[in-house]
């Protein structure tokens, strides 16, 4: 009776994918992302390149041009002062994303700080959150409306005040995420063998946070673009000189009904522009949370 010699086992090491497979394969598995990609890449050509979109001056009054409806000559017509709301609204769209971005960053920023030394220090866990709940309890916009109110109109002032009010909400999601990461088997040999405390949030801590934080970003950065409009429409915002969509829609409330372009047209661009940053933060939830990812 002789015996049978096992079958040789070979490992077969697939290569890697060519970097154009991975990229398609990536957008066809995450179709949002892409999606919301090319709206909010679209929005920024246009306030990078205004100028060339929209080669007139935005601040240009011809009062006997005033109230023309869309035409060849101009686009989105004319508003009460004959100026062209084509220009004004592709020139608005700096505004907005400039304070959406900027809000985004610093409010990211100092509550991804602010949110690691309080979910990983008991004691100033106890003073900070204190405070970040009082801050939640006003509304973010009666907040940023009763700053203005204090300070001078400008961009500055507005970034400002929209992003302390947005500063509690990512300290609480980054002090959520650190509280559960602290007890954590690595994180206590880590701290047993003697490592420093900012090495233990840099190395350890920081990378577990960064996939939630950037979905949190996306959605201060839509918040506060609509934050933004809402404070120029009320005549809190940015000032009158300035075209943002909130002034252009603020200007233009009073002849809605024999010139409702003036109007429309700002608030269509404003509407893209959230819908855009909104449909990227969804489609990078889904694709960073990896539970998601696993049902998909």
């Amino acid at each position: 009776m002789t015996a049978t010699t096992p079958a040789a086992v070979i490992d077969i090491i697939e290569p890697p994918k060519p970097i154009g497979q991975q990229i398609v394969e990536f957008c066809r598995r995450n179709t949002t992302v892409v999606f919301g990609s090319i709206l909010l890449l679209s929005m920024v050509i246009i306030a990078i390149f205004a100028p060339f979109f929209a080669p007139g001056d935005p601040l240009a009054l011809a009062p006997a041009r005033r109230l023309r409806p869309p035409s060849e000559t101009y686009w989105f017509g004319t508003d009460m002062f004959g100026r062209d709301v084509f220009t004004r609204t592709i020139y608005g769209t700096r505004i907005s994303l400039i304070v959406g971005i900027s809000v985004s960053f610093l409010s990211t920023l100092i509550g991804l700080v602010i949110g690691m030394l309080s979910g990983y220090v008991r004691m100033v866990d106890a003073i900070v959150m204190r405070i970040m709940d009082g801050l939640m309890a006003i509304p973010g916009i009666l907040l940023a409306i009763a700053m203005m109110a204090l300070t001078k109109a400008s961009v500055e002032n507005v970034v400002i005040a929209i992003t302390i009010p947005e500063i509690p909400r990512v300290v609480r999601l980054v002090r959520g995420v650190v509280l559960q990461i602290r007890e954590q088997p690595y994180i206590e040999a880590a701290q047993s063998i003697g490592t420093r405390f900012h090495r233990i949030l840099i190395k350890h801590i920081l990378p577990n946070i960064m996939a939630p934080l950037i979905v949190q970003a996306t959605y201060i950065c839509a918040a506060a673009v609509l934050i933004e409009a809402g404070l120029s429409f009320l005549g809190a915002g940015t000032p009158p000189n300035i075209p943002s969509w909130g002034n252009i829609m603020a200007e233009g409330r009073t002849f809605f009904q024999i010139a409702f372009w003036i109007i429309l047209f700002p608030g269509l661009f404003l509407s893209v522009t959230v819908l855009a940053i909104n449909l990227l933060g969804d489609g990078l939830r889904d694709a960073l949370d990896p539970r998601l990812a696993r049902r998909m």
